[in-house]
This record gives structure tokens, C-alpha cells and sequence, in this order.
């Protein structure tokens, strides 16, 4: 049995070899993600140790003293840090509930249209502003919004007093929402497109000789082949629920707006960065993770019923 064991464990490793060596330009092609990925996100995890320590800048990792919990303990007993978790938790739930369907919707939309050429330019036009950085959007939208702006000449010709939009509370967080969607919307296609690209043309053919017109078709068809596809992402997004990411935040933030849309990541900014308490900001990046992973794990618990998840 161990000869026998040993004799397929080198077949699977020579199948292995084999393949790399027809295949070597592919393999050849994910070496710098690996190495992206090993630098950037991998090698950076060591820092984590930072949470437990009073970290001063000139002595090091190895030369601070160590503290134990006593910045998860300071995070925990500050009042304006669930506040801060307050408004990320918030947003995080508004861009889950609009922000991950819209891509679906217009995917579906997309796969309506006919007309090859029209279809092309619109999913461009889509496509673009995900190419832009925040500070160009975030100036678009103060732009858009801005007292002598678009929405509020609307406004004027409706015979309706202008609002400073951004600088209202209640606007902000639906100001995100909708800019992020705006932003992302169009890229998030792309994924929803090739996974009905993917679908058998014959299950179409047979739907229609059964009758069912395009909405049916839609329903019993195209979204139950895209599911496996919608709860990888869906999984992938839970796993980032509370990295709404600093960009958008930090440049549609206005002082008048603070109380709502002060998020965890402007909070590390201010005290890591601006104030130099890198260890109180690292016991909260590694609170993040924690949550993140722990609704990941919980979730995909779920879906594994289902049959279906990352692991």
C-alpha cells in the first residue's frame, strides 16, 4: 500500500511538472501578482504586532515595549470610536444594499440591448469612470452639487430655493452611495457579463418553445446560472464590510458633515497619521480584519448549504 502511495503521489507530481512546462507562459503570467501580493498584503502583517505594543517611530518594532491589549482596551473605552464604528457600519449596509446589486441590474439590462454598436458605447461610457481618481470625482461632485451647480439650476427653474448639498448632513451619506455607484457601477459589469456570456444558448431556445417571454427567461434562467458568480462576489464584499476605503470618504467629507461621515479609515488618518498614535490605528485596522473575517467565515458557513462558497 505505501509503494502503491508513493507511486501515485510522483505521478500527480510529474502530471504536475508536466503541466507547468506546457503551460510555463501562463504561470509565467501570475508571477507578479504573486509578487504584488506577497509585498503589499502578505509581508505588511508583520506590522500587526504593532497593536500590542507602544510603538515609537525611532525605536522599531523590536525596540518598543510591549502593552498587551491595553490599545484594544483604549479603542473600546473611547467614546467617539463607536461613533466612528457607527457611521462605518451605516454606510457599509447602504453601499451592500444599493451599491452590490446595481452592476447586477445593468448586466441584466446590457445583455437586453441588440444593437452591438449602441451597447458598446454605453457600457464605455460606463466603464469610465472607474478610471478616474476620487479627488477628480469628488470634485465633479462638489461641481455637480455646489450652489451654482446642476442639481440646484434644476432646482431654480422649478421654482425651489438652492441647498449646499455638502454641507448637509442628512445628503451625505446618500451623496456616497450614489457616487460610488456612479463611479463602480459599470466595472462591476464585467464579471455579471461573462457569467451570462457563459450561459448554454439552448436553454434560451428551449424557453422560448415552452413560451416564456424575456422576463421569465431572465428570472428562471440567466439569474439562477449567475448565482454561483453573485455569492462569490457577495462574499468577497461581505469580507470587506467595514474598508469603505479613504479615498471617497476624505474627498466628499466637509466639516459640517463630520458627525455622519467621519468613517473608521478618516479616524485612523487623523490619529495615525496627523497625530502619530500608530498603535492605537493598527489595534483598529486589525479590529477591521477580525469583523471582516468573522462575517466572511459566518457567511460562507451559509453558503456552503447551498452548496456553493469560497472554501
Amino acid at each position: 500500500m505505501a509503494d502503491q502511495a508513493a507511486k501515485h503521489t510522483r505521478s500527480a507530481q510529474n502530471r504536475y511538472f508536466a503541466n507547468m512546462r506546457k503551460h510555463w507562459i501562463l504561470y509565467l503570467m501570475i508571477v507578479p501578482g504573486i509578487v504584488y501580493y506577497l509585498i503589499f498584503k502578505y509581508v505588511p502583517l508583520a506590522g500587526s504586532v504593532i497593536a500590542f505594543q507602544n510603538y515609537q517611530i525611532f525605536k522599531g518594532m523590536l525596540g518598543s515595549s510591549w502593552v498587551g491589549l491595553d490599545n484594544f482596551k483604549f479603542i473600546f473605552t473611547y467614546q467617539d470610536f463607536y461613533h466612528v464604528l457607527r457611521n462605518t457600519a451605516t454606510i457599509a449596509l447602504y453601499h451592500l444594499l444599493f451599491g452590490f446589486p446595481a452592476p447586477i441590474l445593468l448586466a441584466l439590462l446590457f445583455n437586453e440591448v441588440r444593437l452591438m454598436l449602441f451597447k458598446r458605447v454605453v457600457q464605455s461610457l460606463f466603464y469610465l469612470p472607474h478610471f478616474l481618481s476620487w479627488v477628480v470625482v469628488g470634485g465633479i461632485v462638489f461641481e455637480l452639487l455646489s450652489s451654482q451647480g446642476v442639481a440646484n439650476m434644476v432646482r431654480g427653474w422649478l421654482g425651489l430655493e438652492p441647498i449646499l448639498f455638502m454641507q448637509q448632513q442628512q445628503y451625505f451619506r446618500t451623496i456616497v452611495v450614489l457616487s460610488g455607484i456612479w463611479k463602480d457601477v459599470g466595472w462591476g459589469t464585467i464579471i455579471y457579463l461573462a457569467a451570462i456570456a457563459g450561459i448554454n444558448p439552448n436553454l434560451y431556445e428551449a424557453a422560448v418553445m415552452d413560451g416564456a417571454n424575456r422576463w421569465k427567461q431572465t428570472i428562471h434562467i440567466t439569474l439562477p446560472t449567475m448565482f454561483p458568480t453573485i455569492l462569490v462576489l457577495f462574499l468577497l464584499n461581505i469580507g470587506n464590510f467595514l474598508e469603505l476605503g479613504f479615498d471617497q470618504i476624505f474627498n466628499l467629507l466637509t466639516p459640517m458633515t463630520y458627525s455622519v461621515g467621519d468613517i473608521i479609515e478618516t479616524y485612523v488618518y487623523r490619529s495615525g497619521v496627523l497625530q502619530g498614535q500608530y498603535s492605537v490605528s493598527t489595534a483598529i485596522g486589525l479590529f477591521q480584519s477580525v469583523i471582516g473575517f468573522t462575517l466572511l467565515w459566518i457567511f460562507n458557513r451559509m453558503a456552503r448549504k447551498a452548496e456553493q462558497g469560497l472554501w
